[in-house]
């Protein structure tokens, strides 16, 4: 035996006496993958008569495109798919990242995605998989096409439902993940799915997870137009000169702290592990959530479908055993916290004053490892019980576009970009 060959036994011997799994591994090792862009998806209900609010679109066999825009540069990507909620195995028989053009026209062909060398990908009931590395350039704020092309028995049993932006389905079956024209592509819905993240190959860079409810998810902004506070967020980095520093958002309109819902995705406590901790480069999280659970039990039940079930009523210090939770996981896997303040919400006094005492222990507390003052960002200086007039959309609770660009100007850049630097 050779003095190598021996030197390669013992080192067999000595890995097998002390391994340790892949995950830890991939744990303990700096990624050279960081999400650029992201979504939180959730289950669609799955009862008879759904309102047409809730109904999904016929995707087996066809072609699904989805635009999005990655908030990070980089020449290699990799696409996340998450069947978290499937029944069955999802089948993608083909996939393609291509430059949108607009609409659902494409620039050129662009390039297939593989998983594990194969164009097809079967993900099981409640597991996740990234593709291979694609060589393809991403730049920051542009946008890109996915397109899906989807097995003959696929169905759409989870998405992410408010994705202020329009996709596509093609209107009849067949592959047409590589056209450039828009013609195949006659359907169009306004929600994620399957693909829950884009990573680009970017040792040097972290991301910021903004993570909440339909504040954070952008209900009421403009279509089309990334006028979310966490777009907003990303656009001020950029223009800053800061390259390094990814913003993905995953927020989920309807969403609380503490209780599941039929419509509205996870409890965030239940959520924050999976949708941001597990995703590549998160460094830093921005946390606004707690409205919903201070409204929601005070809705009427609704015969069918009803979206605010359970009615679960809560207080100042169930919300705030709650953010404990959430900080403390975060604070186990290394990712900094900052908590937002619960904005207005014209509420009546008994729920009004839940929310000053939830603000009042954000701004007091040192769990925390910084505040984002949104309540001072945009409440009214005469009523500050309810939204200044040019940043409420109209409905007294979500923002206009131009509140949530103030949203994202009253965020403390630096102490937000310098924890992803930590």
């Amino acid at each position: 035996m050779t003095l190598r060959t021996l030197a390669a036994a013992c080192g067999a011997v000595l890995f097998a006496q002390f391994a340790v799994s892949p995950a830890a591994i991939a744990a303990d090792a700096p990624s050279r993958w960081v999400s650029a862009w992201g979504t939180a998806l959730q289950s669609i209900p799955q009862q008879a008569d759904l309102p047409p609010l809730y109904r999904a679109p016929d995707v087996a066999g066809r072609t699904v495109r989805q635009i999005v825009y990655p908030t990070l540069s980089g020449n290699s990507v990799r696409i996340h798919l998450s069947n978290e909620y499937g029944r069955t195995p999802l089948v993608v028989a083909a996939m393609r990242i291509a430059r949108s053009a607009g609409g659902a026209s494409q620039a050129s062909a662009g390039a297939a995605v593989t998983f594990g060398g194969k164009e097809t990908a079967t993900v099981p009931p409640g597991a996740q998989l990234d593709s291979d590395p694609v060589p393809f350039e991403i730049v920051a704020g542009a946008p890109y096409a996915i397109s899906s092309y989807m097995g003959g028995e696929q169905r759409l049993v989870a998405w992410h439902r408010v994705s202020s932006q329009v996709n596509y389905v093609s209107a009849a079956v067949g592959n047409h993940t590589g056209d450039t024209a828009p013609e195949a592509f006659r359907q169009r819905f306004t929600q994620f799915a399957w693909v829950a993240g884009v990573s680009v190959e970017a040792p040097s860079a972290a991301t910021v997870a903004a993570i909440g409810d339909s504040i954070t998810d952008g209900m009421r902004s403009s279509l089309n137009a990334n006028r979310r506070w966490p777009d907003a967020l990303a656009r001020r980095l950029a223009q800053q000169g800061d390259r390094s520093t990814a913003v993905v958002n995953l927020g989920i309109s309807g969403n609380r702290l503490l209780s599941d819902s039929p419509c509205y995705g996870d409890a965030l406590v239940k959520r924050f592990g999976r949708d941001v901790l597990e995703r590549p480069g998160v460094k830093t999280a921005i946390l606004l959530i707690g409205i919903n659970d201070i409204n929601f039990s005070s809705t009427p039940s609704r015969r069918g479908l009803d979206c605010d079930y359970p009615h679960t009523s809560v207080t100042a210090a169930d919300l705030i055993a709650g953010y404990q939770r959430v900080i403390a996981e975060a604070h186990g896997h290394g990712v900094r916290i900052f908590g937002a303040t619960l904005t207005p919400a014209s509420l009546p006094p008994q729920r009004e004053s839940i929310r000053l005492a939830v603000n009042q222990w954000i701004r007091s507390t040192r769990a925390l490892d910084g505040v984002v003052d949104f309540d001072a960002a945009l409440r009214d200086p005469a009523r500050p019980d309810r939204l200044r007039h040019g940043f409420d959309s109209g409905d007294n609770i979500h923002p206009s576009d131009a509140g949530y660009t103030a949203m994202a100007e009253a965020i403390p850049l630096d102490a937000v970009v310098n924890s992803t630097r930590k």
